[in-house]
């Protein structure tokens, strides 16, 4: 298994037009059932032991039905480094956004609960005091996700699109930016097991409800380009993401910090 999240996934020139082109792409059989059923597992006991959310669904905000979310996995467990440091998933994302390689930002499971809520529109770099817009999320799913289990959705080509994005995930977000979107093509498709899909930072996207009686597990892993420096913080939101992902590092200067590593870069060993 560890040969296959360092084993090469090639990716054509269509494939990496099509990212450039629409700000994602979804990728089948990028992962093995084997690898997903290991891992997957591993996860989601961390998950569990590491969740502290007690209210019940009903009694929560709209974020907190969305998802159950557990931040930088990788800090507690060998075996999650394995599976958030492949150079497989790596290599895609430094190719799909055309640069050299990528570092670590953070990882984070986002797991939807039985009749979890919706996930509403938004962006994500709209957190991230990053110099530049080479940033990319890896959407893993531990298993197959229907409609019903609410998979990711993408608004096709916004990462073009310049307005709402100051926008936090909320209620808000979702009534805004979905009116504002209302003309654009969307993509909400099922995933296939094994399938995973990569985001650019400032792609729109959300989430339909779980309506099923089972456990919608997702694993994400966050890559920012090798090089990418620090940008003045331009809210609270970006000053804590700071001070959380990027430990020790100063506005303007290159990234590397203990937990920021280099996961791939073609022209280092």
């Amino acid at each position: 298994m560890e040969n296959e999240l360092s084993a090469h996934y090639p990716l054509t020139a269509a494939q990496t037009d099509s990212y450039q082109k629409n700000g994602y792409i979804k990728l089948k059989n990028v992962l093995s059932a084997t690898v997903l059923q290991q891992y997957g597992q591993i996860i989601s006991e961390l998950v569990q032991a590491r969740n502290k959310q007690d209210k019940p669904l009903a009694g929560r905000t709209t974020y907190g039905k969305a998802f159950l979310q557990i931040t930088n996995l990788w800090e507690f467990s060998d075996a999650v480094i394995l599976f958030c440091f492949s150079k497989r998933l790596g290599r895609i994302a430094a190719e799909l956004m055309q640069v050299d390689g990528v570092r670590m930002f953070h990882d984070q499971a986002l797991f939807k609960e039985p009749g979890g809520g919706f996930t509403p529109w938004h962006a994500d770099q709209f957190y991230w005091p990053l110099s530049n817009n080479n940033s990319i999320t890896a959407w893993i799913p531990l298993q197959a996700v229907p409609l019903e289990m609410g998979p990711l959705a993408f608004c096709i080509g916004s990462q073009n699109i310049l307005t709402h994005r100051d926008l936090a995930i909320s209620d808000d977000s979702e009534q805004v930016i979905g009116r504002s979107l209302k003309d654009y093509p969307k993509d909400e498709t099922p995933y296939d097991l094994g399938e995973v899909s990569f985001h650019s930072g400032w792609t729109f996207h959300r989430a339909g409800p779980n309506t099923t009686d089972q456990m919608r597990a997702v694993m994400t892993i966050i890559y920012m380009e090798d090089g990418m420096k620090v940008a003045e913080p331009k809210s609270q939101n970006q000053q804590r993401d700071l001070e959380r992902w990027l430990p020790g590092a100063k506005v303007g200067a290159v990234i590397d910090t203990p937990l920021n590593p280099v996961i791939y870069n073609r022209t280092k060993p």
